[in-house]
């Protein structure tokens, strides 16, 4: 796994990556309560707003760490928004993207220089 700044992880599985925010995000946020997704088949630049997420203290938004196109989405978070706080890791990744080329990631931090950041 790789970190951005904003706080998303970014996981390289064959040719797609799978887009989550950390537990530092999740906590940061508290008790999330709605989450909206991308469309399958959307694209997005490097920066483009990509998924917004709401909380009970705020609502934020998840960045295009990179262009990608969406081949799937989580529809889980639709239904159940909490599990953005139970497990931010794990079953609540936000998208699956298609890139041209996973070494993209390569340029995020490691987790422990993530770690140093968030400290």
């Amino acid at each position: 796994m790789k970190y951005t700044e904003d706080h998303e992880w970014l996981r390289a599985e064959g040719n797609e990556i799978v887009i989550g925010i950390t537990q530092h995000a999740a906590e940061q946020l508290g008790d999330v309560v709605f989450v909206e997704l991308p469309e399958v088949g959307d694209t997005a630049a490097k920066g483009d707003e990509l998924a917004t997420i709401e909380s009970v203290k705020a609502a934020a938004e998840i960045n295009a760490p990179f262009d990608i196109e969406v081949v799937a989405v989580n529809e889980k978070l639709a239904e159940n928004p909490e599990l953005v706080n139970e497990d931010p890791l794990g079953e609540a990744w936000f998208v699956r993207v298609r890139v041209d080329d996973t070494s993209v990631v390569d340029d995020y931090l490691e987790e422990e220089s993530y770690r140093e950041l968030v400290e």
